[in-house]
């Protein structure tokens, strides 16, 4: 062999992308794409010829101690709350933060609640004999959430998509206090293509929830939505489904049995909304979840796709939290006030307050029950099947220091995320290739083998990249050999572009096609375009993430995953 063992940084995250970018991927939708997809018959025999050029080194396991405490870690792998993009300043010295869903916080049609925030500050409101303004911050839902609920840090007022992930505070013993019920009106809803939509309509007489899921867990129709741990219209799929199957008890077997079956036809739950619209532009879906606000804005989505509302309304309410002063309640209902008076014209503009006919189909849950479904979709998301998966993590020079001690730390603890009836093996690479860890089921003896790969890594060399992604799709077919039923998955963890190695992208993308495997990439500092080019290939998202949120963003990507 010969070659100088390379090791590990790893690197990655996850950002909770809003489904604002939804315009960009219309500009980049064509990235990745695979004109043509070879057998794989033939992605096999030419991935054994790449394989006998790569010739990859195999590292001697080592076993470190895997301890798990007891203890909830959540407010330790929180991001800074400064990476939270602040969209309204405060004016004043007295003020009032909300934190709220992207949809509202943003520029454009998505910047509703930012520009009523402006116009706010500029009436010289006095609370308290003090002149007094308001500052948003966008924000997931669940990401508020978790900053909330651990303590880590508050805002005096909080408006998520809808009241779910109010109730979800509510269960994490977090009492507040609601302003408004409604400060602008939206839907959920399900975009079903014109063709799978008629389908329907002409087998089950109408089209809504019910008529959706019974098509899919009859395997008529593939769609996808969106992670129920960070966000809204995720969760309000995941509870209003449940609840379909068995509307008194939607954790009961005759639910879980529905769920199960209707999982089963689903490809993939989305960590983002663009991987979810890419994959619909390929063909790999034929509908998908989103907000009537996104769709009202997009003419290419009404000309393509039938909008079909389902479960709880959207309709942004605006509460209080335990931390906020007395002054500051009032200054959100002055604000809350201000926008039922002179905002409702403008949030019409912005494609808000288009389904106010729409009734809620479902009937009200608790915080519990919704961390009980939380739970329930972690255990059953793969319907029994195990994942294998392979990460292959860049450890060229430029991973050295800082972000590979952090980035091993990050890894380490997000190790609790992978469900133990997974397959795990490792790769790294620099100028070569290195197996450090063979693929085998994530039991308490791989997780230790696992842990001891990460933490005795270093870094140097170049980035041969594609030589890493055939390494870790030979590992994986022949895994899924032993295990024809199992989902294979990749994951590239990488801060650059590839710069080195024998395989050349074409020859890559060609295989990775023919064998079917999603290549998830997390790029820190990277070349984002070169690394969505290689998650275009099937349908996996590529994400864009710094070193300081990465825990965080590892946790959330396993928890929908792994």
């Amino acid at each position: 062999m010969g070659k100088k063992r390379v090791v590990i940084g790893l690197v990655g995250g996850l950002v909770v992308i809003s489904a604002l970018v939804f315009g960009i991927l219309m500009l980049t939708r064509n990235t990745g794409k695979t004109e043509r997809t070879i057998s794989t018959e033939t992605a096999n025999e030419r991935m054994a010829q790449m394989m006998a050029e790569i010739d990859p080194d195999t590292a001697t396991p080592v076993k470190s101690s895997v301890e798990y405490t007891e203890s909830d870690v959540t407010a330790e792998e929180l991001p800074k709350l400064e990476n939270n993009k602040v969209t309204a300043q405060a004016t004043t010295d007295t003020f009032a933060e909300i934190w709220s869903s992207p949809e509202k916080a943003g520029d454009g049609t998505d910047g509703w609640l930012r520009e009523m925030a402006n116009q706010f500050n500029e009436q010289g409101v006095t609370i308290d004999g003090k002149k007094a303004s308001i500052q948003i911050r966008s924000m997931s839902s669940g990401l508020g959430v978790d900053y909330i609920a651990t303590g880590k840090a508050a805002p005096a007022g909080y408006t998520p998509s809808n009241m779910l992930f109010v109730q979800l505070l509510a269960a994490k013993g977090v009492k507040t206090e609601v302003v408004r019920e409604r400060l602008v009106g939206n839907v959920a809803g399900i975009l079903l293509d014109k063709e799978h939509y008629d389908a329907i309509v002409k087998k089950y007489g109408t089209v809504d929830l019910k008529a959706v899921t019974e098509a899919v867990g009859a395997g008529e129709l593939t769609m996808g939505y969106t992670n129920p741990f960070t966000s809204s219209t995720g969760l309000n799929f995941l509870m209003s489904t449940l609840l379909r199957y068995d509307a008194k008890n939607p954790l009961s077997k005759t639910a879980t049995d529905g769920f199960l079956q209707f999982q089963t036809n689903v490809p993939f739950v989305a960590l983002t909304t663009v991987q979810m619209r890419d994959a619909a532009e390929r063909g790999s879906l034929d509908g998908f979840v989103t907000e009537w606000q996104l769709y009202a804005n997009d003419p290419s989505l009404q000309d393509n796709y039938t909008f079909v509302p389902f479960g709880y309304r959207h309709d942004n309410p605006l509460v209080s939290c335990p931390t906020a002063s007395e002054t500051e309640r009032k200054i959100l209902e002055e604000f809350a006030q201000f926008c039922d008076d002179n905002g409702q014209e403008l949030a019409e503009r912005y494609g808000f307050n288009g389904k106010n006919d729409y009734v809620a189909e479902v009937g009200d849950v608790s915080g519990e029950t919704l961390v009980s479904a939380q739970e329930l979709y972690k255990k059953n998301k793969d319907t029994g099947r195990p994942v294998i998966a392979v990460f292959v993590a860049d450890v060229s020079g430029s991973m050295s220091g800082a972000p590979l001690s952090e980035l091993q730390k990050s890894l380490v603890n997000s190790m609790r995320y992978i469900n133990k009836d997974n397959y795990v093996g490792m790769v790294s690479y620099a100028d070569f290739v290195t197996i450090e860890l063979p693929i085998k089921r994530f039991d308490l003896n791989q997780q230790a083998y696992f842990k001891g790969a990460v933490e005795n890594l270093s870094a140097s060399g170049g980035t041969a990249t594609f030589d890493a992604i055939i390494v870790a799709a030979n590992m994986i077919s022949s895994a899924v050999a032993e295990n024809p039923n199992a989902k294979p998955m990749i994951f590239v963890l990488s801060d650059g572009e590839t710069n080195q190695g024998v395989v050349k992208y074409e020859d890559m993308k060609d295989v990775i096609g023919g064998l079917h495997i999603p290549v998830y990439t997390i790029g820190y500092n990277a070349n984002i375009d070169a690394l969505k080019q290689i998650s275009g290939i099937n349908e996996a998202a590529s994400i864009d993430a710094s070193t300081d949120d990465v825990t965080y963003q590892l946790k959330n990507l396993f928890n929908a995953n792994m």
